[in-house]
């Protein structure tokens, strides 16, 4: 967190801070790889498509966060003159869950849910946007129990239904999901609604559907939503990522880092397709070169404080190590990654994405303990992905009847995913279905006509699209 957020802060929330930041993570200590401190993103000389072109005015770099510390300080300026103001505390609590959106950072998660449950003390009764706060906080978390439960106290209102569907794509409640969606789109036809129909579409795997929605997202966007338009060109950036249309994918993560030059999950991104070219055609060094400079990017920016974007960054970064034939350094940095993880599993929750880094680490335990954390996951959980991971633990010791299985819940809702039916062709082959593997190869195929061993390299390193991260 910035010093100026801390001198704003009463003593109660610097020390609520300071825990935060204690107990959320270990320190980013990772120099950037060239030595060099990288300011400027590695831009594509093509032209962005017109459809997704921002139209409203760029804000000036850092003015988006620096206009919620505003907002911030004006309400602590609030209730310290009314210390039992419910109202207050909400609007704080609203403007720290802002803040953790727009920088990714973990800390403010806690102390807008810190805020939110005060409101609440202060004024239990229609507090709506308290209880909205929480349930976006228990969202953030993947307490999506705990959330649901929350949003059964909301009135059926745009923020709440928003929520709810959400809720019930991480649950794998595909259906439910989409009736909500449309419900939603049909009287509130924003941004965030139609991305989020749009996201929807895409785990049903509705392609023309998804990008009619996207599309249609980008031409609500107003002008005070910054960070939404920088997220929506992501998403839809990586929606061609994995149909195989890399120009189409660069084009759009650039657009996002033309909003917002520090949005991480554009960075990544964009590191994660850098690293995808870079292996289709190891002997060309500039797709690696940038990989290295988003990454470093990456690391520079965040260097404050931990964001729930960390692990991805420290597994593409081990990942190019690995790939340069550093091991070492690569070990090193799944260490960092590792233990990061492990410190969010009792604020975040982040069982899948660890038992994704001990799989690819594979030392000692690590298969039996990514298996017991994927079991555990899969009851709280069962988007595609999750369903995948659990399919991957399986598959890694052995237990191919339980991996196809898992494979198949997976790939029950329809969704579009090259990565998801390669491991059910790998599956499928392992245990002698020769023709089923070839089919799966054949959609494979279908999905993404470009994916190879370039895009195999890939794997893991993107933001979006499966759902929370």
């Amino acid at each position: 967190m910035q010093p100026s957020i801390l001198n704003q802060l009463s003593f109660k929330h610097k020390l609520i801070t300071a825990t935060a930041l204690l107990g959320i993570g270990i320190s980013l200590a990772v120099p950037p790889l060239c030595g060099i401190a990288i300011y400027s993103i590695p831009t594509s000389t093509s032209r962005p498509n017109s459809i997704w072109k921002y139209r409203f005015a760029r804000p000036e770099v850092g003015s988006v966060t620096k206009n919620i510390r505003r907002e911030i300080a004006f309400h602590q300026q609030k209730i310290q003159q009314q210390p039992t103001a419910g109202l207050e505390r909400t609007a704080l609590a609203q403007n720290y869950l802002k803040m953790a959106r727009a920088t990714g950072e973990s800390s403010w998660y806690l102390l807008a849910e810190q805020t939110a449950q005060e409101s609440l003390v202060q004024l239990s009764v229609h507090n709506y946007g308290a209880t909205v706060v929480l349930a976006k906080v228990a969202t953030a978390k993947h307490n999506f129990r705990q959330a649901l439960a929350l949003l059964k106290q909301l009135p059926p209102e745009s923020e709440s239904l928003t929520l709810l569907t959400t809720n019930q794509l991480a649950l794998g409640n595909t259906i439910a999901a989409r009736k909500t969606a449309d419900s939603l789109t049909l009287k509130v036809p924003t941004l965030g609604n139609l991305t989020l129909k749009s996201l929807v579409e895409v785990a049903q795997g509705q392609d023309r559907e998804a990008i009619r929605d996207f599309k249609a997202a980008i031409a609500a966007e107003e002008p005070e939503e910054v960070e939404s338009s920088a997220w929506v060109r992501t998403l839809l950036g990586r929606f061609y990522y994995k149909r195989g249309q890399l120009q189409q994918a660069e084009e759009l993560y650039q657009s996002a880092l033309g909003i917002l030059p520090r949005y991480s999950p554009a960075l990544l991104n964009l590191a994660e397709l850098s690293v995808r070219q870079w292996q289709a055609d190891p002997t060309q060094s500039k797709d690696r070169e940038r990989a290295i400079e988003l990454y470093d990017r990456f690391f520079i920016i965040n260097q404050q404080a931990p964001t729930i974007y960390d692990h991805v960054a420290l597994r593409g970064l081990a990942r190019v190590q690995k790939l340069q034939g550093d091991t070492v350094a690569a070990r090193q940095t799944w260490e960092k990654a590792i233990a990061k993880l492990r410190s969010d599993l009792t604020g975040f929750g982040h069982r899948r994405e660890l038992a994704q880094l001990l799989m690819e680490r594979g030392q000692g335990k690590d298969l039996s303990e990514a298996l017991t954390l994927m079991q555990a996951e899969i009851k709280t959980r069962q988007d595609p992905e999750t369903w995948d991971t659990l399919a991957a633990a399986y598959f890694e010791l052995g237990q191919l009847p339980a991996a196809q299985q898992a494979i198949e819940s997976a790939l029950k809702s329809g969704l579009r995913d090259p990565a998801i039916t390669n491991r059910a062709a790998v599956i499928a082959q392992a245990r002698g279905q020769l023709e089923q593997a070839k089919q799966y190869r054949a959609q494979v195929k279908s999905i993404d006509p470009a994916f190879d061993a370039g895009a195999r390299q890939a794997l893991g390193l993107g933001v979006g699209l499966s759902g929370l991260n």
